[in-house]
C-alpha cells in the first residue's frame, strides 16, 4: 500500500507539462516579455516635453497586433516541434474557456475578479510556458465575452501572462506546504497585478500638478515614490480584495482544483510519442485462409 502511494506521488510529481520549455520556447517567451516591458515602460524615457497626447490610446492597438502574434508563434513553434499537440491545444481552450466564464459572472466590483484563481493552479501544474499563454488567452477571450476592449488588454493580457508563468515557476512541495506557497503567491500576485495596471496609464493619468504625478525631468527614485503613493491611495480598495477574494479561492478550492488538473495530465500524456505501426501483417493474416 505504501509503494503504490509513493508510486502514485511519484508520477504527480513528474506529470508532463503540454507546453515544456524547448529553447525556441524560451526565446519567444522572452522576446515577448521584453516586448511587454518596453510597452510598459516606454513612457518613463519620452523628453520632458511629452504630454498626455502621447498616451497608450494610440499605441494600444499596436501593441496588440504585435502580442497576438507573439502568443500564435509560440503554439505554432510548439506544434512543429511536436511538443503540443491537439491534446493540449484542447486543454487551453478549455482552460481558457472557464477562466473567461469565471470573468463573465464577476461584475468587477471591489476587485472581485476569481479569475486568477484557475490560472494560478493552472501554471502550477501544467507549466509556466503553459501558464503564460493561458494567461494572454484568457484574458483575450474574456474581452471579447465582455466587450472590455480598450487600450487597456494588451496590459491585462501582459500582466496575466506574467502572473500564470510566475506559478509555474514555484519550488516545487507538496500537501499543505504547497497550498500555503499558492495561497502567498496568489495574494502577492493579485497585488503586483494591479499595480502593473495602473502603471501603463500612471504617466498620463495626472500631468505634472500634483505630488503622485510622473515627471520626466525628477530622478528614479523620485517618480518610484510618486507611483508608490499614486497606487497606495488609489488602488488598495481595488486590490487588496482581490488577492483575499483569490487566496481563500485558492486555499479553499485549490487541493481539488490541482489534484484534477494533475489527474488530467497524466491521462493526457503528453510525452506519449505518437507511434504509426504497419497494418500489412495484420490485413495479410486476415486474408489467409
Amino acid at each position: 500500500m505504501t509503494v503504490g502511494r509513493s508510486r502514485c506521488r511519484m508520477r504527480a510529481a513528474t506529470a508532463a507539462q503540454p507546453l515544456r520549455f524547448r529553447p525556441r520556447t524560451a526565446l519567444l517567451l522572452a522576446a515577448t516579455s521584453l516586448f511587454g516591458v518596453a510597452a510598459f515602460a516606454w513612457p518613463l524615457v519620452v523628453s520632458a516635453s511629452a504630454s498626455a497626447n502621447t498616451a497608450h490610446s494610440g499605441d494600444a492597438p499596436w501593441i496588440l497586433l504585435a502580442l497576438l502574434p507573439l502568443v500564435l508563434a509560440i503554439l505554432v513553434g510548439e506544434m512543429a516541434d511536436g511538443a503540443l499537440d491537439a491534446k493540449a491545444i484542447a486543454m487551453l481552450g478549455v482552460l481558457a474557456a472557464c477562466g473567461s466564464v469565471l470573468r463573465l459572472a464577476s461584475p468587477g466590483v471591489a476587485g472581485f475578479e476569481p479569475t486568477f484563481f484557475l490560472l494560478i493552479p493552472a501554471g502550477r501544474v501544467l507549466g509556466r510556458g503553459f501558464g503564460f499563454v493561458l494567461g494572454a488567452v484568457t484574458l483575450f477571450a474574456s474581452a471579447m465575452l465582455t466587450g472590455g476592449v480598450g487600450p487597456w488588454l494588451p496590459f491585462q493580457m501582459f500582466g496575466a501572462a506574467w502572473m500564470g508563468f510566475g506559478a509555474g515557476s514555484l519550488p516545487s512541495c507538496r500537501g499543505r506546504r504547497e497550498i500555503g506557497l499558492l495561497v502567498a503567491y496568489t495574494a502577492f500576485a493579485a497585488l503586483a497585478y494591479g499595480a502593473l495596471l495602473n502603471f501603463w496609464f500612471w504617466p498620463f493619468e495626472l500631468g505634472g500638478q500634483t505630488r503622485i504625478s510622473f515627471v520626466p525631468s525628477a530622478g528614479v527614485l523620485t517618480n518610484l515614490r510618486h507611483f508608490v503613493t499614486f497606487d497606495l491611495t488609489t488602488s488598495l480598495g481595488f486590490d487588496i480584495p482581490r488577492a483575499v477574494i483569490n487566496g481563500l479561492l485558492v486555499a479553499v478550492l485549490g487541493p481539488a482544483v490541482l489534484a484534477t488538473l494533475r489527474r488530467a495530465a497524466r491521462r493526457a500524456a503528453f510525452d506519449a510519442p505518437v507511434m504509426f505501426g504497419s497494418t500489412t501483417g495484420a490485413s495479410s493474416q486476415l486474408l489467409e485462409p
